[in-house]
């Protein structure tokens, strides 16, 4: 009996083993199929594996990332809203690949095209969008391009905005990363990226969204799929847990199954490897500091820190926390001026640096005040 206890035991572990994702520090290039991959921080931007990140090339409809960037900030000013009417063109209309068949002079509403868009990956919504938004094609990418300059992707030329095979139409895991993180700062798009299956044409069109992991994985958000005989399968996935947001870019596997695999793999190192720290602010940042030449000899400071970082699991005790003030300050001061500052670091890395502020006025003194006391010193 004991032992069949202990074989259950045994076997037990080695079945947890087994399906235990890839712990910290341990995933490199070998276990990742695809030959172009990155992991991001969304909040840092800070890259956490990566596998020939620069390397350049095509990245299929992974483009409409770019795409839905220009939409969500076309909205977001007011240039357009989502119950506005899109008429297909008849060059929309003729994409090939993947669409929503849409037909020379149907309307849609902005909505309908940015879900068809983002779910269904449709070609033909995604250029209806963008000659709604710019007037042409033409000029859509033209401004696509000066986003990209804007965000420093210097891997990345479009050609168009749907990503149909085209020479010269090239990006990189890194840039998409990059790109990918500007898109999800508008958090509207996760309202799309998030929706499995749904309906257009009042119910007669159905589509399925081409992000598999919205299906398998825990705390996926998005965001974008991309297929052609050029670039391969690839993916760039969003996902959260505690706190924890990555993007993962996956570009030029063999397969489908391949990317949504190696996403997922290369998502599962992030969450094993990172989380996130809170910062405290140290009481030595509430004190007074001596002011000189002010109506005032002293002030008093403060400090409020709001945020979080990203940090290794297991570094918070290696995170070491330094208040920085001067013995004194001169006249004037002003209510939030920065007298100083709080920093936290792990070993040469600083982390994160937060200002410590005044917190009320200190006039300069004047000739005429000094003039002024003296003459009350000596009256008393």
């Amino acid at each position: 009996m004991r032992v069949r206890s202990a074989l259950c035991v045994v076997f037990s572990v080695l079945i947890i083993l087994l399906c235990t994702s890839v712990p910290a520090d341990a995933l490199s290039g070998k276990e990742i199929s695809a030959p172009s991959a990155v992991l991001m921080d969304s909040r840092s931007g800070k890259v956490l594996f990566s596998k020939n990140a620069h390397e350049v090339r095509p990245c299929a409809s992974i483009t409409k990332v770019m795409t839905l960037t220009l939409v969500m900030e076309a909205l977001d000013s007011g240039k357009i809203s989502l119950t506005d009417t899109v008429t297909a063109s008849e060059h929309a209309a003729s994409m090939g690949g993947s669409d929503i068949w849409l037909e020379p002079g149907e309307r849609m509403s902005v909505d309908d095209m940015i879900k068809a868009t983002v779910v269904a990956s449709a070609n033909d919504a995604a250029v209806a969008l963008a000659e709604f938004i710019c007037g042409s094609e033409d000029e859509f990418v033209s401004e696509m391009n000066e986003k990209a300059k804007a965000l420093g992707m210097k891997e990345t030329v479009f050609k168009n905005c749907n990503g149909l095979d085209e020479d010269g139409h090239v990006t990189s895991a890194y840039d998409v990363a990059i790109m990918s993180r500007e898109l999800s700062k508008h958090r509207r798009i996760f309202n799309y990226s998030n929706i499995w299956m749904d309906n257009l044409r009042g119910g007669k069109t159905q589509i399925v969204n081409t992000n598999k992991l919205l299906k398998t994985y825990n705390g996926i958000t998005g965001l974008k799929t991309g297929t052609t005989s050029a670039a391969g399968s690839c993916i760039t996935a969003t996902a959260e847990r505690d706190g924890v947001s990555l993007i993962a870019v996956v570009l030029g596997s063999k397969t489908g199954k391949d990317r949504f695999r190696d996403a997922a793999l290369i998502l599962d190192f992030g969450f094993a490897s990172y989380s996130m720290y809170t910062p405290r602010t140290p009481d030595d940042a509430f004190t007074e500091l001596q002011v000189t030449g002010g109506m005032n000899s002293s002030v008093k400071t403060t400090a409020n820190i709001n945020d979080v970082f990203l940090i290794s699991k297991g570094d918070d005790k290696n995170i070491v926390q330094k208040t920085v003030l001067p013995e004194s300050i001169n006249a004037p001061v002003r209510k939030g001026d920065k007298v100083g500052y709080i920093i936290f670091s792990k070993g040469k890395e600083t982390l994160g640096k937060y200002p410590v502020t005044a917190m009320q006025d200190v006039r300069e003194i004047s000739l005429r005040e000094i003039f002024t006391m003296l003459i009350r010193a000596f009256s008393g």
